[in-house]
């Protein structure tokens, strides 16, 4: 004859998260009024509900409950900690560059005359100059990068093979200044052999240092997607009689098609950013300027950071805004296109 334990585990009520939570923010308001720092208030806040969330937790629902109500509250608290300053961010460049970003003339003036008080001026050939000089760089990087990873995943093999990986981790680490200084010294030499003349600061010499900074986020991400390709695919089609090259366009590209073009995106979204390699290689200007070749090209980061400078707060916050959307709408449609693209099966 068999007899049932009945074992109840004790628990804390629903309530005693929300109620801990109110009364450590209660407490740590507190402490910010009477220390007059903020930062004392939110460490007092963080310490008093752990302490409260480990010591209720512990005494009454025992070791292994505790010690999972404690570990879910910080990773909670470090969720929360990451997106707040991430929201107070977006919520202060909206507020303080909406108003000037949705203005008359802000996409069509320039900051030619912006001294004089009577004058509309915008950023419309910071982003013309935004356009031209990241359609560039993409123009040359995705071919280089898509193809130097195709090498890689599928032809490369010995010293080469590791000698070109090593040299794309270099890339991939290399700070962004850098880049512009090897695009400010290697430019002029090229102008100079193709026009006749040396000029230090164009658009395309801003172009070639966001290249050296895109080329290895394509490579990586690209030689990733490839490595993502069953090996299967590729026998079946050698067994089918289709060639090396054949199968790589149509069946490795074509099944990885997503996950490249989204890191194309996302690798877009990274380098439009970038200030100090543009300002050495690409200037400033206040006109308009559509040949990359000739002549100082503006770009949103620059503007930005010109205009923050010179005191214009207004015109610098919308910069960053539109910087902002930009990027976004770039990753948005880096999750489109790998969700459109995908592989039956894996959407």
């Amino acid at each position: 004859m068999s007899t049932a334990v009945a074992t109840t585990q004790k628990r804390l009520p629903a309530w005693f998260t929300v109620a801990a939570l109110v009364a450590s923010v209660v407490i740590g308001v507190v402490g910010a009024q009477i220390f007059d720092s903020g930062a004392v208030g939110v460490i007092v806040f963080l310490f008093l509900y752990l302490a409260i969330v480990a010591g209720a937790g512990f005494g009454v629902e025992g070791r292994r409950y505790g010690t999972d109500r404690v570990m879910t509250s910080m990773i909670i608290g470090a969720f929360v900690a990451a997106v707040i300053p991430l929201l107070s961010l977006l919520w202060t460049v909206l507020a303080q560059g909406w108003s000037r970003m949705s203005a008359a003339g802000f996409f069509t003036s320039t900051t030619f005359g912006q001294s004089m008080a009577d004058s509309v001026t915008g950023a419309g050939h910071a982003v013309v100059g935004t356009l031209l000089i990241t359609g560039f760089a993409a123009l040359i990087s995705v071919p280089l990068g898509v193809l130097t990873a195709v090498y890689l995943v599928e032809y490369g093999k010995g010293k080469l093979k590791r000698f070109i990986t090593f040299m794309v981790d270099i890339m991939t680490g290399i700070p962004s200044i850098v880049a512009g200084l090897f695009a400010a010294a290697m430019i002029p030499m090229i102008n100079q052999a193709l026009f006749g003349q040396a000029q230090f600061k164009n658009g395309f010499a801003g172009a070639i240092a966001l290249v050296v900074l895109m080329t290895p986020i394509v490579v990586r991400n690209t030689e990733e997607m490839l490595r993502l390709v069953p090996n299967e695919l590729r026998e079946a089609s050698y067994a089918l009689g289709v060639t090396k090259a054949g199968t790589i366009i149509r069946v490795v590209l074509r099944t990885a098609v997503s996950g490249i073009i989204s890191g194309i995106f996302i690798a877009i979204a990274r380098i439009i950013g970038e200030s100090a390699p543009l300002m050495i290689t690409a200037g400033t200007t206040d006109f308009y300027n559509y040949n990359i070749f000739q002549n100082q090209m503006y770009t949103l980061p620059v503007y930005v950071y010109n205009q923050y400078v010179s005191g214009n707060s207004a015109e610098a916050w919308a910069g960053a805004l539109l910087l902002i959307l930009v990027v976004l709408i770039l990753n948005l449609l880096a999750r489109w296109i790998a969700k459109r693209f995908a592989p039956k099966g894996e959407k």
